[in-house]
């Protein structure tokens, strides 16, 4: 254990010593303080969020991720390239120990920085809020400085439904065997629409189930986030929106009148002690526009509550942007276990560009192949043996990536989302501990059986 705490406190003194430390921190917190001064917000909370918070901290994990990656593949590669390495890859000092010791350094490094960023971020937030008008301060304080849960309606099951509307057809219209895939896809499609579409004059109403929280939320308001689109534009931009909020048949029943625009995200309050006697809340929108009106099913209406502070939540936030460092320097040693420093560096890079590009993947998936597709269907005709391999070796990458890309605690912040304790568990578990893990098992793998006396100082 000493030897390798050993090590890694000489990777986190050999930054400062090569004045990487120092330079980046100023870097960093020049950037938080400049970026808000730079992009003026519009005296809003919620612009003042996304300049102070969302962009701060986006910027400072795309700095710290790339700074990671870059001293990750440099501080093994270069030891290995100088022969530095076999002064200490020798017994008693184990190879997994020099590689753990450099990752640990690194995330000491990671840790010192963002948390360094992330108090500037959190304590400018806090200043700037003080100087907005009071209406945008009480904002600011429902909206964002809190920890919110929420509640959405279950995503119904389709395929049921989606069986016997293709069954009928069958039996009406002959549909070829050939045709099943795409005829499914239509009709489901076609059943969304009639759950998300709300005609002109029409109902669409919400029932969440908030027995689990009823008493927490006894006394305080809640907030409907809402989202929709529209059929045809309006020549003012708006829309009429009716709400109706409370138990049905109740003389306690709410009625909230506003006019919206379309493809906006918008947070309705809500009166407080509006649940029935089952802790259900009803919710219902009445279109009185001349054209129709469409929910989405995935984010078209949700209710929060608070769960907590802000404060806690932040640092929970954090946390999670630190398993992200925490598996790219992973990344970072294992490219740089095999591979030359330029080169480690661009495979590492070439792979986090991988992980931003799942919309390709989803595409090859979703169309059964990498061969050109039929422009009637949208799929490939009677895909091969190769078609299915790519469809399977994607679908597994694709879920590989998701471990780390199912995490958004910048976003969750930004709206006052609960960064919960589960999410960060499940993020050290899923980011850290496997892919990190696998990434550290490979790197120590390669390293361990390397043979370092023949290895080239040109790389």
């Amino acid at each position: 254990m000493q030897s390798l705490l050993a090590i890694a406190r000489l990777t986190f003194k050999a930054a400062f010593r090569f004045r990487l430390v120092p330079l980046l921190g100023v870097a960093l917190i020049g950037s938080v303080f400049l970026l808000p001064a730079v992009i003026k917000d519009d005296g809003t909370a919620r612009g003042l969020t996304q300049i102070v918070l969302t962009y701060t901290l986006g910027l400072t994990t795309a700095v710290l991720g790339l700074t990671t990656l870059w001293l990750a593949c440099g501080t093994l590669a270069r030891d290995i390239e100088d022969f530095t390495i076999q002064t200490v890859a020798v017994k008693p000092v184990a190879r997994w120990k020099i590689w753990l010791g450099k990752w640990l350094g690194i995330m000491l490094i990671n840790a010192l920085l963002l948390g360094l960023s992330a108090t500037v971020t959190y304590f400018q937030l806090v200043w700037r809020a003080q100087r907005l008008p009071a209406e945008q301060q009480q904002i600011l304080r429902n909206e964002v400085f809190v920890a919110r849960g929420s509640f959405r309606e279950p995503f119904p099951n389709l395929e049921p439904e989606v069986e016997r509307r293709l069954q009928e057809r069958l039996r009406n219209e002959q549909v070829a065997a050939m045709d099943r895939t795409e005829a499914r896809r239509i009709i489901r499609e076609q059943i969304k629409a009639e759950l998300q579409v709300v005609p002109p004059g029409h109902l669409r109403a919400w029932s969440l189930d908030l027995r689990r929280v009823a008493s927490q939320v006894r006394d305080q308001p809640l907030f409907a986030r809402v989202k929709f689109f529209a059929n045809e534009k309006s020549p003012t931009g708006n829309y009429a929106a009716v709400w109706d909020v409370g138990p049905l048949d109740s003389p306690n029943r709410q009625r909230t009148e506003r006019l919206m625009a379309a493809e906006t995200f918008y947070e309705i309050e809500l009166p407080p002690n509006l649940l029935d006697d089952e802790g259900r809340l009803h919710v219902e929108f009445l279109n009185l526009n001349d054209t129709a009106i469409l929910f989405p099913l995935e984010d078209g209406f949700e209710v929060l509550y608070r769960e907590g502070g802000f404060t806690l939540n932040y640092l929970r936030g954090v946390a999670i942007l630190l398993c992200w460092l925490a598996a790219l320097a992973a990344l970072g040693l294992a490219a740089a276990s095999y591979l030359a420093f330029p080169v480690a560096a661009f495979v590492s890079l070439s792979l986090l560009i991988v992980v931003f590009s799942t919309g390709t993947m989803n595409t090859i998936i979703e169309q059964g192949g990498i061969r050109p597709v039929d422009h009637n269907t949208g799929f490939i005709d009677s895909p091969g043996l190769f078609d299915h391999l790519t469809v399977l070796f994607f679908a597994g990458l694709r879920g590989f990536i998701n471990l780390a890309r199912d995490f958004s605690p910048v976003e969750a912040l930004s709206t006052g989302r609960s960064v919960t304790w589960g999410t960060l568990t499940r993020a050290v578990l899923q980011v850290v501990v496997l892919i990190g893990g696998l990434l550290a098992a490979l790197g120590i793998t390669i390293l361990t059986k390397r043979e370092l006396a023949v290895v080239s100082g040109k790389g």
